[in-house]
């Protein structure tokens, strides 16, 4: 806070900064700065769509509610202290007796917030208790993978659909993600839906999660995966469970595709080794599946908007985009050639 508003008392201009602070009010008015300081951090991470005070899970809810309430506590906490310490050093000199500050001291120092922050667990003990998962829930796969994500859904009784940079998920049905990486450590977390978790090579975490909200949530990778760490982000689409189920049957058909000179670019360039097109060639799992790619709403894991331009960029230049990614860069492609694999990939739907 003291910080803060040293920063706003440098920023005045010259010499305006020292009379605002002399005369017979120094004190209102450093209240004054200190208050502005207080409140600059609220203008910080205001974006709702990533933001852990706009929750649109039940988990996220439950975060939300525990801080509060620790917060709650620590300000009764600390304000408590603060009185007990104005009392001590305005009480007149005899009044307070060695016997009777050892009992102050024991009383509000040591038993009362002792009280307060066993409360306070109790409070968060229930929050704790993993929820449940039934046969009937549904269950999703994730892997983070540099500098993207891989997502399977594996209804119950159904076949599993593979996905790319963007998780979809019924409102009101509880869902168990399994978290995985089969490179470096990632972290999976998704500020509005649940706590963060983190994806390592060779173990399976998991997190039960259910959504509250229909709408476009983003979630990213928290911890540092390489130089395209910054870069790795996917849209949470929380949908109704109809529209969902809908969704999640035409994700299952295998792609109208339609003999086009971009299918045969994308062939001739050996895209095909690595992206599977379900219904077209060989089923390849290094890079992100792309049978219905062009419904995505964002590319390049969350960076570019799906547009045929920057659909065309990327698949030339990768790495121009996001830095270390594995994709190849292809410099002896035409930008002709590049329209064709763009047209083509924007036909899968």
């Amino acid at each position: 806070m003291t910080f803060l508003s040293f920063w706003v008392y440098a920023a005045l201009p010259a010499g305006l900064g020292d009379a605002l602070l002399k005369g017979g009010k120094v004190m209102m008015r450093k209240a004054i700065f200190l208050s502005v300081g207080a409140c600059l951090p609220l203008l910080a991470a205001c974006n709702r769509h990533q933001s852990t005070l706009a929750p649109f899970g039940e988990e996220a809810d439950k975060v939300l509610s525990i801080t509060i309430v620790l917060v709650i506590g620590a300000i009764i906490l600390a304000g408590g202290l603060a009185l007990l310490m104005r009392h001590a050093m305005r009480a007149p000199e005899g009044r307070l007796t060695h016997k009777g500050g050892m009992k102050l001291v024991l009383w509000l120092g040591g038993i009362g917030p002792s009280i307060l922050l066993l409360g306070l667990l109790l409070y968060a003990l229930p929050a704790m208790r993993p929820r449940e998962v039934a046969n009937s829930d549904l269950r999703i796969g994730v892997e983070g993978e540099q500098f993207w994500w891989r997502v399977r859904y594996a209804p119950p009784g159904g076949s599993v659909v593979e996905t790319a940079n963007e998780l979809r998920l019924p409102v009101g049905r509880t869902v168990e993600l399994s978290l995985r990486s089969p490179d470096v450590i990632h972290s999976f977390w998704v500020p509005g839906l649940a706590g963060k978790m983190d994806m390592i090579p060779g173990r399976t975490n998991r997190l039960v999660v259910r959504a509250t909200k229909a709408g476009t949530y983003r979630g990213v990778c928290a911890e540092f995966c390489g130089l395209g760490h910054a870069l790795m982000a996917f849209d949470v689409i929380a949908m109704e469970p109809a529209a969902f189920e809908h969704w999640l049957a035409d994700q299952r058909k295998p792609a109208l595709v339609i003999a086009s000179p971009g299918a045969r670019t994308f062939a001739s360039y050996g895209c095909s080794g690595c992206h599977s097109v379900r219904g077209v060639g060989p089923v390849a799992k290094i890079g992100p599946d792309l049978t219905h790619f062009g419904s995505r709403p964002t590319l390049a894991a969350g960076v570019l908007s799906m547009t045929h331009a920057n659909i065309a960029g990327f698949v030339r230049d990768p790495g121009k985009t996001k830095p270390g990614v594995r994709m190849p860069a292809f410099p002896q492609m035409s930008a002709a050639e590049a329209d064709q694999i763009a047209s083509y990939l924007q036909g899968l739907k």
